[in-house]
C-alpha cells in the first residue's frame, strides 16, 4: 500500500512539474484523458523503479563527487535519472522528454521538492512511528 501511495505522489509531482516548466514533455496533449493519466502512471512506475534501483548504485559510485561538491552533485543525479527514465520511457513507447539537460536538472529539483512536501503533509507523523 505504501508503494502505490509513493506511486501516485510521484504521478502528480511529475504532472504538476510537467505543467509547470515547458521544457519537459510529459504525455501527448492531443490525447484522451484516461490515455494521459496512463501514461503519467506509467511513466511514474518507471521513475520509481529507476529510483529504487539504479538511484542507489549512482549515488554510491559517485560519492566522492557528491562529497566534493558539498551534495550539490545529488542534484546531477537526480536530473540524470530523470533522462534515464525518459529513456526508458521512449523504449516503451510513452512520451517524456526534456529540450535539454538544464530542463531535466530544473525538472528533477521540482519534482524532488514536490514529492517531498506532498509526502510530508500526507504522512507527517512517519518518522516518529520508525524511532
Amino acid at each position: 500500500m505504501r508503494f502505490l501511495g509513493h506511486l501516485v505522489v510521484t504521478a502528480l509531482a511529475l504532472w504538476v512539474t510537467a505543467l509547470i516548466l515547458p521544457g519537459m514533455h510529459l504525455g501527448d496533449d492531443s490525447a484522451p484523458l484516461l490515455t494521459q493519466v496512463l501514461t503519467i502512471g506509467a511513466v511514474a512506475l518507471i521513475f520509481s523503479i529507476v529510483d529504487t534501483v539504479v538511484r542507489p548504485i549512482v549515488s554510491v559510485l559517485s560519492l566522492p563527487v557528491t562529497c566534493v561538491t558539498l551534495g550539490l552533485f545529488l542534484l546531477v543525479i537526480n536530473a540524470l535519472m530523470l533522462l534515464l527514465t525518459s529513456w526508458v520511457s521512449g523504449l516503451f513507447g510513452l512520451t517524456l522528454a526534456f529540450d535539454s539537460f538544464w530542463w531535466a536538472l530544473l525538472g528533477g529539483i521540482v519534482v524532488g521538492l514536490l514529492t517531498s512536501i506532498v509526502e510530508a503533509a500526507i504522512d507527517p507523523d512517519d518518522d516518529r512511528e520508525r524511532a
